[in-house]
Order: structure tokens, then C-alpha cells, then sequence
């Protein structure tokens, strides 16, 4: 079965506002105030929780280490888990494409960095869970993105054939990924990076949901070449 795989943060809806508030949440019991700016930083916000804590921590101008980082993660999945969709938005058109992929025969799942537990509440929050008969999340594996393993029991669980699938994403993550798993992958061109993700060279650039399903037609009759 012909199978079209996303990334969720980034590429199905825009987290980046919750996700650094989360982050915020950590350094305000800190009694360290909000660091992070949910606009100026919404690019790191994708990179991950981690990601996020070092940016804080390299704006308050003290020492700090690595197990500072790892002491406060949990906290800022607690945060997030309390909050996990007070901002966040699906892109436009996003659901209607994934609802014309699955009429026109595709299998669609969601394959992320995020925690399962969390990916799976955010789903739910959304209404979107039904949509997708797979949801591989950071921990449901001992390995993640961009361990093509990850991607591949992703296609497996929806009942797909890697050699017909392509991963959707927003980042280089995503694009190592599909590489590694020698798939097409198509960047979405409207996250906090635009059109910059370019540079990445993806198989394909998305600027509007309402261009995926020809997109993907167009993608998966190309030959493909050895990387």
C-alpha cells in the first residue's frame, strides 16, 4: 500500500507558542523569568525540549551544564502535558490533504520526536487521531529520527511498503531520516524557517496543503536516485 508518513510538530500543526511556553514554565520556577520569545524562537522550539532549555539557559549570562538541562526536562514535559494545546494550530488545508490521500487509497501515520504519550494527547486534542493509522513517538522505539528504523516500523504498523512511501517534514531531521531510509521526503515551506528549508534539498517543497495530494503523485513517478 501506497503510504504518505508525517512529522508532526512543524509539518501537520504549528506547536512552537505551547512548546516554548513550556520551556519558560522552567526557568519562571526558577525564578529566572521567560527567556524565550514564542515568535523569534519558534525555529528552536522544533529542534526539541533539550534545545530549547540550552537557548534559555545561554540567554541568562550564568554557568550552566548539561545536567541542569536534564534535571529540567521533565519539568518541561509536565508543563507542556498541563498545556499542551492552548496555542497550537493545525496548518491550513492540512487535514483536508490527508483526508483526500486516504479517498484516493493511501495509508497516512505520524511518525515524531515527540513522546508518544504526548503526540497521542495532542492528536486527541486536535481531533485528528482518526485520521492516522500510526503513531510512532520518540520513546516507542529504543531508537528515533532520523534511525530509519523508526521510520520504517512507522510504514509497518500502518501496513505500508517503504518502497512506496514518502516522509513529510520540516527539518533536516526529517530529511536525514528519508535519506537514511532511501524515501522522497517533501519539506513543508511554511514553518518558522519558510522557504529557507530549500537549502536541504528535499525531493519536493511544499507551499500549501492544497498542493500535497498532486505533489506526492508527482514525487512517487519520479525515479528515484541512489543518495
Amino acid at each position: 500500500m501506497r503510504t504518505v508518513v508525517f512529522d508532526l510538530d512543524g509539518t501537520l500543526a504549528d506547536t512552537s507558542a505551547d512548546l516554548i511556553a513550556a520551556a519558560n514554565a522552567c526557568f519562571e520556577g526558577m525564578g529566572k523569568g521567560r527567556p524565550l520569545d514564542p515568535v523569534a524562537d519558534a525555529l528552536t522550539a522544533f529542534a526539541g525540549g533539550r534545545a530549547m532549555l540550552r537557548l534559555g539557559f545561554g540567554r541568562l549570562g550564568m554557568p550552566w551544564n548539561e545536567a541542569q538541562v536534564d534535571a529540567q526536562y521533565p519539568v518541561l514535559l509536565r508543563a507542556y502535558s498541563d498545556a499542551i494545546a492552548v496555542h497550537t494550530v493545525l496548518y491550513p488545508g492540512a487535514m483536508d490533504a490527508v483526508r483526500a490521500l486516504r479517498k484516493a487509497g493511501f495509508a497516512t501515520a505520524i511518525c515524531t520526536n515527540k513522546p508518544e504519550a504526548l503526540a497521542i494527547a495532542l492528536c486527541d486534542r486536535l481531533g485528528i487521531s482518526d485520521l492516522f493509522g500510526a503513531l510512532v513517538g520518540a520513546d516507542t522505539l529504543p531508537v528515533r529520527k532520523p534511525d530509519p528504523e523508526h521510520y520504517f516500523e512507522t510504514v509497518r504498523r500502518v501496513g505500508g511498503q517503504v518502497g512506496q512511501s514518502l516522509l513529510i517534514g520540516d527539518t533536516i531531521t526529517d530529511r536525514d531520516t528519508a535519506r537514511a531510509a532511501k524515501v522522497p521526503v517533501v519539506l513543508v515551506g511554511f514553518g518558522p524557517e519558510g522557504a529557507g528549508v530549500a537549502r536541504l534539498q528535499p525531493d519536493a517543497l511544499l507551499d500549501h496543503y492544497d498542493d500535497l495530494p498532486d505533489l506526492i503523485e508527482q514525487v512517487l513517478a519520479r525515479p528515484r536516485v541512489a543518495v
